[in-house]
């Protein structure tokens, strides 16, 4: 039996300066796809979040928009594989943020002045697109792109093993997750996905694993 997961982007945030609460407006954005979703689904919808509150609020809102069309929705909770990439400053584990501060205030005793030192670091919230630039680099202080990649196709792959098959899956993760996955799916970066938007993946029994990129939220 072939399965279906959609690998969404978060919905709309007001910034990326630490784990932001969804906008109102993306709320109603995530309820909107959940309930286009549920509206055409014949079977249960599985949904899937990563940790973050921006990804549960999101996955939230898209199970209740599926159960007001009228869908059966699981909520499997939390996958650890829809982090972002695992980034180490000075031995800590710290997430993508968008200051100096964002860094210093992940690591007790670090100062600004310390995360300006880094290279990396420095010149993350220096780029304009710091996804794209992270995606291309050769050596980052952590997960590259292709490590991701990989992350994600063995984590998607491992829906073969389900035998309680929803009709598809939805997981909501972030953009540099998705991006690293359309390098490898793609060979190029499509840039910033829109919110709600990323890939389809198809998994066999034989745990072979296609993607391909949605333009739009689905």
């Amino acid at each position: 039996m072939t399965q279906r997961l959609f690998l969404l982007r978060h919905s709309e945030v007001p910034g990326h300066r630490g784990d932001v609460a969804v906008t109102e407006a993306g709320l109603q954005l995530a309820t909107d796809v959940g309930r286009r979703l549920g509206e055409r689904a014949t079977g249960a919808i599985r949904v899937i979040s990563g940790e973050t509150r921006r990804t549960l609020e999101t996955a939230a809102a898209v199970a209740r928009g599926a159960r007001e069309a009228g869908a059966e929705v699981i909520e499997d909770g939390v996958a650890f594989a829809l982090r972002n990439p695992d980034l180490y400053l000075a031995g800590v584990r710290v997430n993508m943020v968008s200051s100096e501060a964002a860094f210093a205030e992940q690591i007790p005793g670090l100062t600004e002045a310390d995360v300006a030192k880094v290279t990396f670091f420095n010149e993350w919230l220096t780029v304009p697109d710091r996804v794209g630039w992270w995606v291309r680099h050769p050596d980052p202080p952590g997960d590259d792109a292709a490590a991701v990649a990989t992350r994600i196709r063995a984590w998607a792959a491992s829906f073969a093993d389900r035998e309680d098959a929803a009709e598809f899956t939805v997981a909501i993760t972030h953009s540099p997750v998705l991006r690293a996955v359309a390098v490898d799916a793609t060979g190029s970066d499509p840039g910033e996905p829109a919110w709600l938007a990323g890939l389809e993946a198809e998994i066999d029994a034989d745990r072979s694993v296609r993607l391909t990129l949605l333009p739009a939220a689905p």
